[in-house]
């Protein structure tokens, strides 16, 4: 009898398919959010609607791989979900609240005018907030979640130290380059020469928690540090850091050449390079060096039959998400459209 797990590997496919939906999420989403943390130090209310509008037609559609990451979590790893919930409730929740905030303040504020500024901080904390939360999620998982047996064994605030601020405020950063330089892009005259200042300037501080992180990691875990400094590793994994570092260079030169696209894809090839790094570094655990996919996955026959529903669904929102980029291609103005 025919069946997908005779012939496939489901838990990887599975696996592969939440690690590509969370990376196009950071990619896609981190760039409006972005240009949210980015919003209040526009130099006038002309730039402000000039990049809300830049994101206006994208920003929902950007969050589509949130769920498909999270639902794709609950559904084909339920011990992995059950275990990075409880540890992760707070940021988790009050990463949303940052998400609906935006979200309303997108809505109210094309049709406001009195109460314009007050949605305009919405906006921006909201962006901040949630990119924070983010950040704190990621450095909590990186450390590590404490588990006994198949459940989470810390407590509430585990998620709160000094090294998860740290990733958070690395994140607001990295968003921020992002956003400046999808700004430069999408934007002209005033507007993106601001813009190109901004992405100059975050652009160290992104390099420099990009360093941070990337030496921490080795230091807190001998796996890590085994994995990237043992031979022959260390001569096939070197070229991740160099292409990081050529393209932080190539970046800072073409914002000062006057280049519009390139900044902005270079810098989405920055976070490849970083999540690819990250991706080695946790292979191929889940539940980093607590739990692996394979332990964590549903049965075969629940996974089989997400497959064909996410292989049906799947190509129907990467067709309408390239529509969407492809009809608002090009500048947009301060005339709002929303």
């Amino acid at each position: 009898m025919f069946s997908f797990e005779n012939i496939l590997n489901l838990p990887l496919i599975w696996y592969g398919l939440i690690a590509v939906a969370i990376f196009l999420y950071v990619l896609l989403d981190g760039f409006d959010l972005g240009v949210g943390i980015l919003f209040p130090f526009a130099p006038s209310d002309q730039c402000r609607d000039r990049l809300m509008n830049s994101i206006a037609p994208f920003w929902d559609g950007n969050e589509t791989w949130l769920v498909l990451g999270g639902g794709g979590l609950f559904a084909a790893f339920p011990l992995a979900y059950s275990v990075i919930m409880p540890a992760l409730y707070i940021p988790i929740i009050l990463m949303l609240l940052g998400l609906i905030f935006r979200g309303v303040a997108f809505e109210f504020r094309f049709k406001a005018d009195k109460s314009k500024k007050i949605w305009d901080y919405a906006f921006h904390f909201g962006s901040l907030g949630a990119t924070f939360m983010q950040g704190m999620v990621l450095g909590t998982f990186v450390q590590g979640i404490p588990v006994t047996g198949r459940s989470f064994s810390g407590g509430p605030y585990d998620w709160l130290n000094a090294y998860s601020v740290m990733t958070g405020i690395a994140m607001i950063f990295g968003y921020a380059l992002l956003g400046a330089t999808w700004v430069v892009m999408k934007t002209e005259g005033t507007t993106q020469e601001w813009a190109r200042k901004s992405a100059g300037y975050v652009l160290g501080y992104v390099g420099l928690f990009l360093v941070m992180v990337s030496i921490s990691m080795p230091v807190m875990n001998p796996e890590i540090r085994k994995l990237w400094f043992s031979l022959p590793n260390v001569f096939l994994l070197f070229p991740i850091p160099c292409v990081t570092l050529i393209f932080f260079i190539m970046i800072w030169k073409d914002l000062y050449k006057g280049f519009e696209t390139r900044p902005f894809v270079l810098s989405l090839g920055v976070f490849t390079t970083a999540y690819l790094g990250l991706g080695i570094s946790l292979w191929p655990w889940l539940i980093p060096f607590e739990i692996t996919y394979q332990q964590a996955a549903a049965v075969p026959e629940s996974l089989s039959l997400l497959l064909v529903g996410t292989g049906i669904m799947l190509p129907v929102v990467l067709g309408y998400v390239a529509y969407s980029y492809y009809l608002f291609r090009g500048k947009v103005t301060h005339e709002g459209y929303y």
